[in-house]
């Protein structure tokens, strides 16, 4: 019974790491007043760039952090026409989910001979539990690997520069009050276009968690909405990191009852167990998006000069 316990954390942990990643990058970009929905993008350029780089490099961690440049340069894109350009927020971060696979499955067809999914990278991350990891605790099955660790320490990092730093005030008033914060010298548009491309860089973390640590390749189906769940994940944790990374959690246990529940005797159709972490993110979102109150400045673009 504890083994079984042990391995449901393992898996929650496992899966709610992606997520978590995805997860600050939106609290970071909607805190500045952007409203980041192009994380899903982000995050499988970023999958397809970890699994591109570990597979050719054959180092894991060059995979971990190109995919990171990757889903910045994205990010780089919604910056520019959010911020500079003034264009619907909610336009290009769609126009980005779109560009991310898109672009994503080209790139592998173009270096895998026409293949949708890259070849399997020859490293994975390093496991704290499980093979390669502490074996021989009791904490064995976990199998959990470092980017577990990295993640909640991301998302205390986010919670003490917001809280207990100037920048993160000034990132703070930027969201609330643009133009309060622009009449006491604060650069609303640098602040904007720095927190935006963070966002897009822990998303494709968040890609390179999936195709570096759980899964080892890119496939087309590996961040199949779950960009979408770590926004949901940001709206119920109330912008907040330590908020946001509990709702990821949350969205983890449900796959960890999806993979648990489907190895069981329960005669449950497999494709009712698929559909759980979604069916669980509608009802997260009908019962809690009225009671969440947004920035104030979230999704509007900022005129120098406007009240």
């Amino acid at each position: 019974m504890l083994t079984k316990i042990i391995i449901i954390i393992g898996i929650t942990l496992m899966y709610s790491t992606p997520l978590v990643f995805g997860a600050m990058g939106g609290v970071i970009s909607e805190r500045s007043g952007v409203v980041n929905l192009g994380i899903e993008g982000m995050m499988t350029i970023g999958a397809f760039a970890g699994a591109l780089v570990g597979y050719y490099v054959g180092d894991p961690w060059l995979g971990f952090f190109a995919a990171g440049l990757s889903g910045g340069c994205l990010a780089l894109l919604l910056a520019i026409a959010s911020i500079s350009f003034k264009a619907d927020q909610t336009i290009v971060g769609i126009s980005i989910n779109l560009i991310g696979p898109g672009l994503a499955l080209f790139l592998s067809r173009l270096t895998f001979n026409g293949a949708t999914m890259t070849s399997p990278v020859p490293y994975k991350l390093p496991k704290i539990f499980g093979s390669n990891g502490l074996s021989d605790t009791i904490f064995s099955s976990l199998n959990v690997d470092v980017t577990v660790v990295l993640a909640f320490i991301l998302a205390s990092l986010l919670w003490f520069i917001f809280y207990k730093t100037k920048w993160g005030l000034r990132i703070l008033s930027v969201g609330e009050h643009p133009a309060a914060a622009d009449t006491l010298g604060v650069n609303v548009y640098l602040i904007r276009y720095i927190c935006v491309i963070i966002s897009g860089i822990f998303a494709g973390f968040g890609g390179a968690a999936m195709t570096l640590a759980v899964v080892s390749q890119f496939t087309p189906v590996v961040i199949s909405g779950q960009g979408f769940i770590a926004l949901a994940a940001v709206i119920f944790g109330k912008w907040t990191p330590f908020g946001a990374y509990g709702a990821c959690l949350l969205f983890g246990f449900a796959q960890a009852l999806v993979i648990v529940l489907g190895g069981s005797n329960f005669a449950i159709p497999s494709e009712i167990l698929a559909m759980l972490p979604y069916i669980l993110t509608i009802i997260v979102l009908i019962l809690f998006v009225g009671r969440s109150v947004a920035p104030k400045a979230d999704g509007v673009p900022y005129e120098k000069g406007s009240r």
